[in-house]
């Protein structure tokens, strides 16, 4: 799910020498992480950055998963993997910390048992905007596809292919996973339509535009929703009425590891309860550990609401899933939407 966050320095590009390699989204784990497992554990690690899901997956399917031990991807691209026999299944019995993960999250959709991906982060997407700006308050996904005339030019979408169509598809009560040819091209027109009443395109700076006004109703994941949050109260989130995506971020061992005792050894230590409740605390994402949820101060909860949202009301959302042939799909109706005049 993670577009990009904070840069953090944690480490070059690419897979070097060191004996465990941890792929990741730059900024989404402690940046002492890494050494901190290495002086636990006498396991030596170095961690590499991608920018993208579609990245990584790019060299992983290129070299069949080797060069990389641990590597963190959105649970459709864990399916993907899998599906092409480039993961290990996860060894419940070197990774103790498993017990951690609410009862939820060892059941989602993509992996019931989390029998080959752990789920690190997970959350929703749904509507950030300017309370003080927009009114009457936003209440379906139509709000953002067909904004009041106030709205007209300071709306935001999320360009990325799934989450883009995700908006269109569900304004036309439609699942988030739609694979019908007939009703992607109907929500395509849709969004061709809602193209000219934005102001862009936007995944990563959206926030920010909201702060200074320049947007006031935007589609956001929940975590990137706290950022503006953070530095204006008046910035709220919600879940449209017709309701919104599970979207889940996973850590996967490659199959093709050479060190895969050490990969479970960093999942495990990913999962204790005081390292896992940095990624809570510091990127304001929702985790699936309860311990870790549980050791965060009330106050994060009121200031950031969505952080309070039960796991039972996360996953009564339709997770994202991997919609096979379809992808070919949704990216044509994505770059077809984006060119249009």
């Amino acid at each position: 799910m993670l577009a990009g966050v904070a840069a953090t320095g944690l480490a070059a590009a690419g897979p070097a020498s060191a004996e465990l390699v941890i792929s990741n989204w730059d900024g989404y784990m402690a940046p002492d992480a890494v050494t901190a497992f290495t002086s636990e554990t006498g396991e030596a690690a170095e961690m590499v950055v991608h920018a993208t899901n579609e990245e990584i997956m790019g060299k992983l399917i290129a070299s069949g998963g080797a060069g990389y031990d641990v590597v963190f991807v959105s649970s459709p691209f864990a399916e993907v993997l899998h599906n092409l026999d480039l993961l290990e299944p996860i060894d419940a019995g070197k990774v103790p910390n498993l017990v951690n993960l609410f009862p939820e999250a060892a059941a989602l959709p993509h992996d019931p048992g989390n029998t080959f991906s752990v789920p690190y982060a997970w959350g929703t997407t749904g509507l950030c905007y300017r309370s003080d700006l927009v009114s009457p308050e936003p209440t379906s996904w139509n709000d953002l596809l067909h904004p009041a005339e106030a709205q007209v030019g300071k709306v935001t979408l999320l360009g990325t292919d799934r989450w883009l169509l995700a908006a269109g598809l569900l304004a036309h009560g439609l699942s988030v996973n739609e694979t019908d040819q007939a009703k992607l091209d109907e929500v395509e027109a849709d969004l061709i339509e809602a193209k000219k009443t934005m102001l862009a395109f936007d995944d990563t700076t959206f926030y920010s535009k909201l702060v200074s006004g320049e947007a006031t109703l935007v589609h956001a994941w929940d975590g990137w929703c706290n950022y503006g949050i953070a530095e204006n109260p008046a910035i709220k989130f919600m879940i449209p009425s017709e309701g919104s995506d599970l979207w889940v971020d996973t850590m996967v061992v490659m199959k093709a590891s050479g060190n895969k005792d050490g990969a479970f050894k960093f999942i495990n230590y990913i999962l204790d309860a005081k390292n896992h409740a940095w990624a809570a605390e510091n990127i304001l994402y929702k985790v699936p550990n309860k311990p870790a949820m549980e050791s965060l101060s009330p106050d994060m909860a009121a200031t950031y609401p969505n952080m309070g949202m039960a796991p039972a009301d996360l996953v009564a959302l339709e997770q994202l899933r991997d919609v096979g042939e379809a992808s070919r799909a949704y990216a044509k109706a994505v770059s077809a939407i984006k060119a249009a005049q």
